[in-house]
C-alpha cells in the first residue's frame, strides 16, 4: 500500500525525523490559507498523487507570494499529471501540500528496502539526491552507496559512518544522518514498510538534516497489524476496478494488452501471463480468482474483464487442487451467458474434477475452446485474439 508524501512525512516526524512545516490541502483556497498560516516568504506548492517524477511533470512549484501560491494552486489542483511513473494515462491531482521553503547546501538520496536475496533489510545512500534513482544506477551505479541490516541486530554502525565518508559528511551533519540511519530502520520495522525513500534528504547552510521529499510503501499483507496505516489508503489513488475486485475477493491488476486471464493461484497466474507472452501477445490483466472460487465470483470476475474494451479474447486457466473444476465449468457457463459474451474463450481445466468441468463446458453449447495444457491454452487464446501469423 501506498501513501502521500504528507502522511510520509507525519510518520517521519513521529519519530523525529525533521521534515519542512506543511500543511495538506483539498483546493487552491486551502493552498492560500496554508501559506498564510505558515508564514515566510517562500512556500513550494506540491501536487500528492502516488507515484514520483511530478517535478518535471510540472507538479511542484516554488512561490514566492501568496499571489504565486494561488497560482500555482490553481493550476495544479485538477491537473492530469503524467510522468514517468504514472504511466500515459496519468493521474489526476485531488491533493495537494504546501510547505515552508528550505535553504539547501546539499542533496542526497536515501532510501530503505527488503533486499529479498539477502534476507535483510538494504539502505541506499547516493549524493545525487533530487535525482531519480533508478537514472543513477543506469548511468552512474557506483555512486550508490548500500549498507545491509537485520531486524534483530540492526546495522553495523561501522558500515554507516564509512558511507556517510563516502558522502561528503562531517560533523554534525554526518551524526544527525547516522542517526537518521538508525531511526528509519526503527520505522521501516514497527510500521511493516516495504520502501522508504527520501529523495532528496537535504543538508542545509547551517549542517542541519531535513527530509525534503518522503515516499512510503507498505507490506498489503500486514494491514492487519498497522490499523493506523491502513486509515491513510487513498482510494481516489486506486483503479476503480482493482477496488471492485477487492470487494469480491478478487486479486486483480489491469494490464496494457489484449487477453483476458482468470487463473487459481498468483503463481499460476505469472506463468500464465509469461506463456501468452512467449506465443506473441499480451495479458490484458492479472487476475487471481483465489483457491475457493464460487459461480458468483467467477461471474465478478468475468464482468471485471469485460469492462475492458481491448479484450480480443478471455484464456482461463485452472489447476485444480482446493478449487474443484466443476465448480469452475458452472462459473464460466454462468458469466458466459450473464454477460452475453462475444469474444472467444478458451479454457484448459486439470485437477480435482476436471473431466466433470469438462464435460459441463462441452454440454453447454456455448462457444467455448477447451485445451490439453498450458501451451495448448496460450496458443489457441493468441490464435483466437487474432494475433499470430
Amino acid at each position: 500500500m501506498n501513501i502521500h508524501e504528507y502522511q510520509a512525512k507525519t510518520l517521519l516526524a513521529e519519530y523525529n525525523i525533521p521534515v519542512p512545516a506543511g500543511l495538506p490541502c483539498m483546493s487552491p483556497d486551502d493552498c492560500i490559507a496554508a501559506a498564510k498560516r505558515l508564514g515566510g516568504d517562500l512556500w513550494v506548492v506540491k501536487a500528492q498523487i502516488h507515484a514520483g517524477g511530478r517535478g518535471k511533470a510540472g507538479g511542484v512549484k516554488i512561490a514566492r507570494s501568496i499571489e504565486e501560491v494561488s497560482q500555482y494552486a490553481h493550476s495544479i489542483h485538477g491537473m492530469n499529471l503524467i510522468s514517468n511513473q504514472t504511466g500515459p494515462q496519468g493521474h489526476t491531482v485531488k491533493r495537494l501540500l504546501v510547505e515552508e521553503g528550505v535553504g539547501i547546501a546539499r542533496e542526497l538520496y536515501v532510501g530503505m528496502l527488503i533486499d529479498r536475496s539477502r534476507q535483510q533489510i538494504a539502505l541506499l545512500a547516493s549524493t545525487e539526491g533530487g535525482t531519480e534513482i533508478e537514472e543513477v544506477a543506469a548511468v552512474t551505479p557506483e555512486k550508490i552507496l548500500t549498507a545491509y541490516a537485520d531486524c534483530e541486530s540492526g546495522f553495523n554502525q561501522n558500515d554507516l559512518a564509512s558511507i556517510t565518508e563516502k558522502l561528503g559528511l562531517e560533523g554534525c551533519s554526518k551524526t544527525q544522518v547516522i542517526e537518521l540511519f538508525n531511526t528509519l530502520l526503527q520505522l521501516f520495522i514497527e510500521k511493516d514498510a516495504s520502501l522508504v525513500e527520501l529523495n532528496p534528504l537535504v543538508i542545509t547552510p547551517a549542517g542541519n538534516v531535513i527530509a525534503l521529499d518522503a515516499k512510503m510503501n507498505f507490506d498489503d499483507n500486514a494491514l492487519y497489524r498497522q490499523p493506523e496505516i491502513r486509515e491513510l489508503n487513498d482510494p481516489d489513488e486506486q483503479d476503480p476496478d482493482e477496488i471492485e475486485a477487492a470487494k469480491h475477493d478478487l486479486s486483480y491488476i489491469p494490464l496494457e494488452g489484449n487477453i483476458g486471464c482468470m487463473v487459481n493461484g498468483a503463481g499460476l497466474a505469472m506463468a500464465t501471463m509469461d506463456i501468452i507472452k512467449l506465443y506473441g501477445s499480451e495479458p490484458a490483466n492479472f487476475l487471481d480468482v483465489g483457491g475457493g472460487a464460487s459461480v458468483e465470483k467467477v461471474t465478478n470476475a468475468f464482468q471485471l474483464m469485460l469492462k475492458n474494451s481491448h479484450i480480443k479474447a478471455i484464456l482461463v486457466n485452472i489447476f485444480g487442487g482446493i478449487m474443484h473444476c466443476d465448480v469452475i465449468a458452472k462459473g464460466l457457463i454462468t458469466a458466459a451467458r450473464d454477460t452475453h459474451l462475444g469474444i472467444p474463450l478458451v479454457v484448459r481445466l486439470e485437477g480435482t474434477n476436471a473431466e466433470q468441468g469438462k464435460k459441463l463446458l462441452a454440454d453447454s453449447g456455448l462457444s467455448i475452446i477447451t485445451a490439453k495444457d498450458m501451451a495448448d491454452a496460450a496458443k489457441k487464446a493468441v490464435e483466437a485474439a487474432g494475433e499470430m501469423a
